[in-house]
């Protein structure tokens, strides 16, 4: 067994990605972890569904042990074994986000001896997570652009509260991941607006993209509606795509009854343009997920606003597991982020 390492789960930010976080790195790095205090702070604390979801999964990989594992435990005991390849599927039970399951099982499996398909079946686009889109439009090509070989694909979405959603994900192992830099803010090269609508009427789509071209500008062939009817329940994404040369930015609005069509064109377009407003290649969302690729690259950099607390709580977590040294350089209204070799 190795020595064991104990993550306070009350932290900096305090939530979920703590949980997600240590026991991705664990599984990869065969590392015994506790984890005490979980989401404390919340007003719901402890696990939820999807955390158990997530924590189960790495369990499965590696064959692990695992002690605590119940809705609103607010302790964990990990011990991991051999992380396998193979045939996985993970459903979270609940519209709980799936995309946060991909996001944690997918360390290990990229690093394991042996290539993975693993379902995902749940939430697809939430509020509170990364949409499917951003995973597969704004993530990954990062991730692939340093070694790995990843690819998804959505066969339904899945909206809160239903869920039902579901997407596969294959996943080459065996992976080294090298450095990259992304630091210059270059040019746009697409611009994209898709209203996704399920099982609702398809004059939503229509509204918000309306208000997308008057707000930004964009042109009609930018702006794509799509509407399904399929067994999932019924749901609304606003997605608004900056593709730059080398990076892109997805930023998403969940349409709810009480949010008019109007009102949720409006928000997209407020997160667009304080993204480029800020003239930085990386978002803030993005410049999150990118904390273990770099950490596990051993190096690189890249540009971004003012770490959000999610940020830098994620970056306190990972220098926990890994001999890395990350420095942050301010600059205006902007931060580099460094990696590097301790």
């Amino acid at each position: 067994m190795s020595e064991e390492l104990h993550i306070d789960g009350s932290e900096g930010e305090g939530g979920g990605q703590i949980l997600r976080t240590s026991f991705a790195l664990a599984a990869h790095l065969g590392r015994t972890l506790r984890v005490s205090k979980i989401r404390a702070g919340r007003p719901k604390p402890g696990l939820r569904r999807q955390h158990l979801t997530c924590v189960r999964a790495i369990a499965q990989l590696c064959g692990g042990s695992l002690r605590g594992d119940d809705i609103d435990s607010s302790e964990l005991f990990f011990e991991p074994g051999a992380v396998a390849a193979g045939e996985y599927h993970f459903s979270v039970g609940t519209a709980g986000s799936a995309c946060l399951v991909f996001q944690t099982v997918l360390w290990p499996l990229l690093f394991a001896n042996g290539d993975s398909r693993v379902v995902f079946e749940g939430g697809t686009h939430n509020p509170f997570a990364p949409p499917f889109d951003f995973i597969e439009r704004a993530f990954l090509p990062i991730v692939k652009r340093m070694g790995a070989d990843v690819s998804v694909h959505l066969e339904r979405p899945g909206f809160m509260p239903a869920g039902g959603g579901r997407f596969v994900a294959e996943i080459a192992g065996g992976c080294t991941l090298s450095p990259i830099d992304l630091c210059e803010t270059k040019p746009i090269v697409s611009r994209r607006a898709t209203a996704l609508v399920a099982n609702l009427p398809g004059t939503i789509a229509i509204r918000e993209l309306r208000e997308i071209r008057n707000l930004l500008q964009w042109k009609n062939e930018e702006c794509l509606p799509r509407v399904t009817q399929d067994d999932g329940g019924p749901g609304n994404v606003l997605l608004l795509e900056v593709a730059r040369e080398d990076v892109s930015e997805v930023a998403s609005v969940i349409g709810i009854r009480s949010l008019p069509a109007e009102d949720v064109a409006a928000i997209g377009a407020a997160a667009i343009n304080k993204y480029l407003g800020g003239d930085v290649p990386v978002s803030e969302c993005l410049a999150d997920q990118l904390v273990i690729p770099f950490a596990l690259a051993g190096g690189g950099s890249y540009r971004t606003s003012a770490p959000s607390e999610h940020t830098t709580t994620n970056i306190d977590v990972v220098k926990r597991f890994c001999d890395v040294e990350i420095t942050q350089a301010e600059h205006a209204a902007a931060t580099t982020l460094s990696f590097s070799r301790e």
